[in-house]
């Protein structure tokens, strides 16, 4: 039986490190599916509650992702959709290779200082979800994505991973240029030509072509030279892709290093995880391959850099904020467990809520990028009352003392469906409601009846069957 690769890959990934055409075929032939997610530690606190999650996903137990701290592969794929759990930001479905990202960032960064990360091509939010697992909490992650659409879902996924110390932006990689030696830590997960998830993703083989592969080698040197500029003085920049192809590959690595003042970084590794340390002809750069016939995961590559240059970091004119009034700070206090030093941020009749650093950068943020999501929307203070918005609701700065209303399994589908859940309660007014001590989204309770305010636009469309 044929695996119906094209021939050319094939025959371009001969002579490269850890490549076994006869395995690699098969491994492809054999198209096993893998299923992977990644834990939130900030919402899954416990042992016990990582327990219960995973053993509602497979009670047939799980196995770890041997380079991820929170990762676990699933012995079969459920239905995330209908799983509660998923849509409270529980987790987050993850290709197993891709989360190594986390032991690059354990070996090039100090994970206890703030650190200012960039995650430039972020949708839909794997990375960036990880990214803010790993940094302190007065860190602060930019998540960009230049496809607008695909920045609206990097901003969904971000609101249900609940973290205030994050900003979705919808930029151009060239813009920036535009904040010279600002990050410490920059991702590039470049666009590619998809080779490494052709197992998973059978229908992308009819789109490759080494013409495409040319195409992306250049488009992602672009990318490179682009952000390069917003590396701050020994800061870090790390480059991914999902492609076998050297041209893509080890043939990037030794371009940066022979354009630019960049000195490569190697990752400690275990040799029993079965990843392959490719090195450079010409630069002696290394960087590391994952292929499926070799470890559980899709095929991947990734390298790290530190920077021997830099510009230095323009500060903006100090703006003039438009501050709470003292009747809104008091509609809108009880709502809220949030840290002292924390800040209120008006912006059109909404308020968001800032930790200290995002707070302190959010004017030169808002003059040089296209901002889409920042910190977390409390929402919009009336005279009475706060109509609170979901991103308080999925976040972890929510008040632990406000009424909450728990429902069962079916009962939570119907909510996320945006049904009315048919729930007899003593609330009345706004409460949170929750799943397994979860909390979902909003309600307000009325005498007969409950309006349901989980997001229209996050709402379950597939038909429930069998509950």
């Amino acid at each position: 039986m044929s695996s119906h690769l094209p021939a050319a890959l094939l025959d371009s990934l001969a002579g490269l490190p850890g490549y076994h055409r006869e395995t690699f075929e098969r491994v492809h032939t054999a198209a096993e599916k893998i299923t992977s997610l990644r834990l939130n530690p900030t919402k899954i606190k416990s042992p016990e509650k990582a327990q219960q999650v995973l053993q509602s996903l497979s009670a047939n137990g799980v196995s770890k992702v041997p380079w991820n701290s929170e990762g676990y592969y699933l012995p079969a794929r459920p239905s995330f959709t209908f799983d509660p759990f998923f849509h409270a930001g529980a987790y987050y479905v993850q290709e197993a290779s891709s989360m190594f990202l986390e032991q690059a960032v354990r070996a090039t960064v100090d994970l206890s200082a703030p650190l200012k990360v960039l995650d430039l091509c972020a949708a839909p939010g794997g990375k960036s979800t990880l990214l803010q697992s790993l940094v302190s909490a007065d860190s602060l992650l930019v998540a960009n994505e230049v496809i607008k659409a695909r920045a609206a879902l990097l901003a969904d996924n971000l609101t249900k991973w609940g973290a205030p110390n994050v900003v979705v932006s919808n930029n151009d990689p060239r813009d920036f240029s535009r904040l010279p030696g600002y990050f410490d830590l920059v991702v590039v997960d470049a666009p590619c030509s998809g080779s490494g998830l052709f197992r998973r993703d059978p229908e992308l083989v009819s789109e490759w072509s080494p013409e495409n592969v040319t195409l992306c080698s250049q488009r992602q040197q672009r990318i490179m030279a682009d952000v390069l500029p917003a590396v701050k003085e020994d800061g870090v920049i790390i480059y991914s892709t999902c492609s076998f192809s050297a041209e893509e590959d080890e043939v990037i690595l030794d371009w940066l290093a022979d354009h630019f003042e960049l000195e490569n970084i190697t990752i400690p590794l275990d040799e029993q995880w079965g990843i392959v340390p490719t090195v450079t002809h010409k630069r002696n750069c290394t960087g590391y391959r994952f292929y499926p016939d070799l470890l559980k995961g899709e095929g991947f590559f990734i390298a790290c850099f530190r920077k021997r240059s830099g510009g230095s970091v323009r500060r903006p004119k100090e703006q003039k904020r438009v501050a709470l009034t003292a009747r809104q700070r008091e509609v809108i206090t009880p709502w809220l467990n949030i840290p002292p030093d924390y800040q209120y941020f008006l912006h059109q009749e909404e308020v968001l809520i800032l930790p200290p650093l995002l707070a302190a950068e959010m004017p030169l943020l808002q003059q040089q990028l296209y901002i889409r999501k920042a910190g977390v929307k409390a929402g919009q203070p009336g005279q009475k009352e706060l109509i609170p918005d979901h991103q308080l609701a999925a976040s972890m700065l929510v008040s632990d003392d406000l009424p909450a209303v728990s429902l069962d399994l079916p009962q939570a589908l119907q909510y996320l469906r945006k049904e009315d859940p048919g729930v007899t309660t003593g609330v009345r007014g706004w409460s949170l409601v929750r799943y397994e001590g979860m909390n979902l989204g909003w309600a307000k309770f009325l005498p007969n009846r409950m309006n349901n305010y989980y997001p229209k636009e996050l709402r379950i469309l597939k038909e429930i069957t069998g509950l």
